[in-house]
């Protein structure tokens, strides 16, 4: 491949990543939650440093990086559309880095070359065994290049890059390298293979995707669109998201003209989003790509009862659901052994592993309420366990805990509250305390995180996976709380929270802007704790396998006398009307939310949110229509191109800018102004196989589903993806800036009607910045630049929405 100025080199080998921990002498961290952590307007930095990053800063920032090990290579990476070289990844401890990369430069003619090396820790770089410069920013996720004068030989020049961080829970641990000037050349392909070879891997992994976006029983299989051409192999790792530890392998023979790769049964798998991480090998030759996708078990109706479902949510945890503390208090609860379970999770809590807040509360009430089900050596670990934590970030301690998002803040106070009043007399070893003094501590804190939440709510919000965190916090606290005041005001954060989810809830599923959002859980629907909950509570949604609350909720409705409204109508809506819902969330009311649904639609936006600054992982607008769960859309920019990938935000999670969104009822208004080095396109989720029917021309996409309809009308023609993880899934919209229209409507027979209706639907901008759309039903709806919205003799302005928010029927 001819390399133009500023393209990449995009073929590598590399060695395996040599991971060391980096533990430092223990030691406090001023600071406190923060609720803006994620709010950044610069390139998404974030504005907190552990003294780990500030100690490895002090020994290594612009220094040489020392160069360890050796080139051993252990895997090759295909580009896939992407320029860097990503091994980014979750470390759950400081924990220090090292690979190496290598790839080749086929020259015309010897001479100087200019060579851009891009990374954000650091990097040595050697061209033919000589080393021609080093970079060592050292910055945590934030990416710093350097440039480098090299002597290029005629025909192949070896490139090597010894690449290190530390890395801290996500860590983007990567590298580019840009050829920026120098004699004609071409990108080599740096493999011992064949370029045959090679390239019949790469075309296989390029285009494979699942036969579908979602699998509710029945067979899984990958659709093979380029056979690989001789007969070889496929090695699939299964696995969760980064806080999932478990997983799956298995080996498949892949014959030379194979187009079709059956993995199993649904119900051989976890009922969850996973990935698929597939290696083809071929003559000797492997490369590795990752597929996502749902995969759900069918569970039949809900029992008629409260009772009954609270009690089948009990047993479908204590089974069903992945290994740990959330999953050993199910079996407490309901009778059935955890010692093995409760054990095998003890060491990660002692260590202080990031997330370990999320394990220790359950771990908790397990210890409170069931310890006569446990044996006396399992009790006598746990308190070992709970001595040994560190609960907040002025506890000495050495690692990357994440302290500053609310719902750990809630998980941290809760649980030395919970920890001090089990054990009064014991010592906290980090903090110096006894359990009275930590127990006061942390209900103060606790006060504290309650007085915020009742003035601002969440920060995150409205976000599918930070509902559950925190009722796994406040449930704790309605059951577990000496004091009967944090358990009154714990019991009513329980409800609200409830509500809120109830409104924006679409046949049980939650459908709505989110400020913080991952491609594991926008893609899911049916195996999201959300939809567990709305089955327990009103008998519509089914069970996956990861949980972080159900099983506390129920025993609070089982066994503590929590009284929450009966919110089925609303959460199922099923009137001939709609619902207006609109509110705020966060400190200073920052995130203005609304959200609208009728019986067969549902679409839910932020509105006058953060217009085109930077995104972290907020998605902006979401919409469904039907019956079906993964009968859904939202609208963004990617975040990096790699999909399944670590990026906050990612390809799917969140959006590299954020766009002006404004909404009225059924209809929404998306316009992006994104900058470089923002990917150069916008794109919807578009499952064209979940709907009765759907239909893609030019500039406009259509769909319908139970007598509703929904239409997407873009500023420019739209490219249907059709090979790789999203094929048949993505509609693509060319540019940084674009304008997208969303329209869903009940009571559509067909496409032909749809189109009918709403195929002229169009915008016209004004010189004021304002946005003018003649609806066929609506009439004439104004969205002005201050984020007022004028319709049908009415206004909603943003400014005058309350935390209470606004709930309101509509004809």
């Amino acid at each position: 491949m001819t390399l133009n100025p500023g393209d990449a080199l995009r073929y590598w080998q590399v060695s395996a990543i040599t991971e060391a921990r980096f533990d430092l002498p223990d030691a406090p961290l001023e600071g406190e939650m923060d609720p803006f952590f994620f709010l950044t307007k610069d390139r998404n930095f974030i504005p907190h440093e552990y003294p780990c990053r500030t100690e490895f800063a002090a020994r290594h920032r612009a220094t040489r990086p020392d160069v360890r090990g050796a080139p051993d290579w252990a895997a090759n990476v295909l580009p896939f559309g992407q320029d860097m070289l990503d091994l980014s990844g979750f470390w759950f401890r400081p924990t220090r880095l090292s690979a190496w990369a290598g790839s080749c430069i086929d020259a015309d003619a010897a001479g100087p070359a200019r060579l851009r090396l891009t990374t954000c820790g650091g990097a040595v770089l050697f061209v033919n065994g000589t080393e021609a410069g080093w970079t060592a920013p050292y910055l945590r996720n934030w990416t710093s290049s350097a440039e480098f004068e090299v002597e290029l030989v005629r025909g192949r020049n070896e490139i090597t890059v010894f690449f290190d961080d530390l890395a801290e829970r996500d860590t983007r641990f990567l590298i580019r390298l840009d050829y920026i000037s120098g004699p004609d050349a071409a990108a080599g392909l740096p493999f011992e293979a064949p370029e045959t070879t090679v390239r019949a891997v790469e075309t296989l992994l390029e285009q494979m995707h699942f036969d579908r976006p979602a699998y509710h029983g029945g067979e899984v299989a990958i659709t093979l669109p380029a056979s690989l051409g001789a007969d070889g192999a496929a090695d699939v790792v299964i696995e969760g998201d980064f806080m999932s530890h478990e997983r799956m392998e298995r080996h498949y023979p892949l014959a030379a003209g194979q187009t079709r790769l059956v993995l199993g049964q649904a119900q051989e798998f976890p009922a969850d989003f996973r990935h698929f991480r597939v290696t083809a090998t071929r003559e000797g030759f492997a490369a590795t790509r990752s597929l996502g996708v749902e995969i759900s078990h069918p569970t039949g109706p809900a029992p008629e009862t409260s009772a009954g479902r609270i009690a089948e949510a009990l047993d479908a945890v204590a089974e069903k659901a992945e290994p740990d503390t959330v999953c050993a208090l199910a079996r407490l609860a309901t009778g059935r052994s955890a010692d093995d379970m409760i054990l095998r999770a003890l060491p990660a809590i002692a260590d202080c592993w990031d997330c370990a807040d999320f394990a220790l509360v359950p771990l908790l009430w397990c210890r409170i309420r069931f310890a006569d089900r446990l044996a006396a050596e399992t009790v006598a670990r746990i308190d070992d366990t709970i001595l040994a934590y560190r609960y907040w970030m002025d506890e000495p301690g050495n690692d990357v805990q994440w302290y500053f998002s609310e719902n750990h803040a809630l998980l941290f106070h809760t649980a030395a509250y919970l920890a001090g009043d089990l054990l009064p007399d014991a010592v906290f070893r980090r903090s110096g305390r006894d359990g009275r003094a930590q127990s006061q501590a942390g209900a103060a804190r606790v006060r504290a995180w309650l007085d915020h939440f009742e003035a601002c709510e969440m920060a995150e919000f409205n976000s599918a996976p930070y509902f559950p965190i925190d009722l796994k916090g406040l449930c704790a606290l309605f059951a577990l709380a000496p004091d009967a005041d944090i358990r009154d005001r714990a019991g009513r954060a329980i409800a609200r929270l409830v509500e809120i989810v109830a409104n924006s809830a679409h046949q049980g599923v939650l459908t709505a802007a989110q400020g913080r959002s991952y491609e594991h859980t926008l893609r899911a629907g049916a195996t999201l704790e959300l939809s567990a909950i709305a089955r327990m509570l009103w008998g519509a949604g089914s069970f996956g396998a990861r949980f972080h609350c159900l099983p506390q909720l129920a025993l609070c409705l089982r066994d503590h006398g929590l009284k929450i409204p009966d919110l089925r109508t609303r959460a199922l809506w099923d009137r001939d009307d709609g619902q207006e819902w609109c509110f705020t969330q966060g400190a200073g009311r920052f995130a203005h939310l609304y959200h609208w649904k009728t019986r067969w639609t549902a679409m839910g936006s932020a509105a006058t949110y953060r217009w085109f600054d930077w995104g972290y992982q907020e998605t902006l607008i979401h919409a469904r229509i039907g019956s079906d769960p993964q009968a859904q859309i939202w609208i963004n920019q990617p975040g990096e191109l790699i999909q399944s990938g670590y990026g906050r935000p990612s390809y799917w999670g969140g959006s590299a800018s954020v766009p002006r969104v404004q909404q009225y009822r059924g209809l929404a208004v998306v316009t992006f102004s994104g900058v470089p080095p923002q990917p150069d396109l916008t794109h919807a989720w578009f499952p064209g196989s979940v709907f009765d029917a759907s239909r893609v021309t030019d500039a406009s996409a259509m769909a319908v589903l139970d007598g509703a309809g929904l239409m997407l009308a873009a500023s420019g023609p739209l490219s249907q993806v059709t090979q790789g993880p999203s094929a048949g899934n993505e509609l693509r919209l060319a540019g940084r800036e674009g304008t997208w229209l969303l329209r869903v409507v009940d009571g559509i027979g067909d496409l032909d009607q749809l189109e009918a209706k709403f195929g002229a639907l169009s915008l016209i901008a004004g010189p004021d910045g304002s946005i003018v759309v003649m609806d066929p039903d609506y009439g004439r709806v104004s969205f002005h630049p201050d984020g007022v919205v004028e319709a049908e003799g009415r206004r909603l302005d943003p400014a005058e929405w309350t935390l209470t928010g606004r709930r309101q029927h509509v004809i």
